[in-house]
């Protein structure tokens, strides 16, 4: 469906189309299911945070014969989000349509579409793995060996160090380890991860280690792999192949789900629904000057820590901050 006129047209059928050609493909995201998305009909908001001291609070919840029952008597306090628009835009000429059609009729709009979602995804996964990955906002642990030490690496027993620091610190354990695929590659060669998977998993291919056996021998709901890449080189310049996610951190997280924005987690992904009804939208529109069909695919987000804030704007209580354990010096 080629559209005439330079009004942009909403177009859900590429969008679905790319999509589930994306999800098929393996690619790596994990960013989403970090900070998950949480659908807003505003740009930018305030939203309730239960204050920190409230997270372990184990009141007194007695109560006498015609007495009255305690009572709450904390207040929620407040956390703030403001999304912004990401988009980019493929153009196919009149010529290059020809030439497509040529070769695989009506795939033009389609891999236009393609380029541009891939573009705003991995935008999206760097602006997580850079804020999840973050010496600068969480206190960094660093490990005594590096995990890419494998004779020596002790990875289970750093984790299980973790994970009791977590509960302390959270109240709760971690729903998820987070780590990059380097590190993913390098726990296979580490002792102390081979010889506790051949006890749990009788005969298993250690090159064949899911993320799921992974997760058991770290006693951990889930090990989220980071796998995706990028060009991290200048335009016209050779390319410089890059992880989004640093070989050097790995993460314990508490991460939220549905729609309740008290549940204590590191952070979400807000989404400003009025203007992008997905992650993301598509549209097409006609550049008669150029010739050319323009495919854009764009969103308004915010990837937002779970944190509160006071009037003047500094932090009150980081719930990011306790639902998230840092490990640094994971590789040499």
């Amino acid at each position: 469906m080629r559209t005439a006129t330079d009004a942009a047209i909403y177009r859900p059928d590429l969008g679905v189309a790319v999509m589930e050609y994306l999800e098929g493909d393996t690619m790596g995201f994990i960013g989403l299911e970090v900070m998950p998305l949480f659908p807003t009909s505003k740009q930018s908001a305030t939203y309730p945070v239960i204050p920190k001291e409230a997270l372990l609070n184990a009141p007194d919840v007695s109560r006498a014969p015609r007495g009255k029952y305690n009572r709450g008597d904390w207040e929620y306090e407040r956390g703030k989000f403001s999304t912004s628009e990401k988009g980019w835009e493929e153009p196919i000429d009149d010529s290059e349509r020809s030439l497509f059609d040529q070769e695989a009729p009506g795939m033009s709009d389609f891999i236009a579409t393609k380029r541009a979602m891939n573009h705003i995804l991995r935008g999206q996964e760097k602006r997580i793995a850079d804020k999840i990955f973050n010496a600068s906002a969480f206190s960094a642990h660093a490990v005594g060996v590096e995990w890419n030490t494998g004779e020596t690496a002790t990875p289970i027993s750093d984790v299980n160090d973790g994970r009791s620091a977590f509960r302390t610190q959270c109240g709760l354990l971690p729903d998820a380890l987070v780590i990059s695929y380097t590190t993913y590659q390098d726990l296979k060669e580490c002792d102390q991860i081979v010889n506790r998977l051949k006890y749990t998993f009788p005969g298993i291919d250690i090159n064949r280690m899911t993320s799921d056996q992974l997760a058991a021998v770290f006693d951990v709901p889930r090990v989220l792999i980071g796998g995706s890449i990028y060009n991290s080189a200048k335009k016209k310049k050779a390319a410089t192949i890059a992880d989004f996610w640093d070989k050097e951190y790995a993460a314990l997280v508490k991460i939220g789900s549905g729609m309740d924005l008290t549940q204590p987690c590191v952070g979400r992904t807000f989404l400003w629904t009025e203007d992008s009804k997905e992650n993301a939208i598509v549209e097409e529109y006609r550049e008669e000057n150029i010739r050319s069909d323009v495919f854009r695919v764009r969103h308004n987000v915010d990837e937002a820590y779970m944190r509160s804030y006071d009037d003047s704007g500094t932090v009150v209580s980081d719930i990011a901050d306790a639902c998230m354990y840092l490990f640094s010096n994971i590789h040499t």
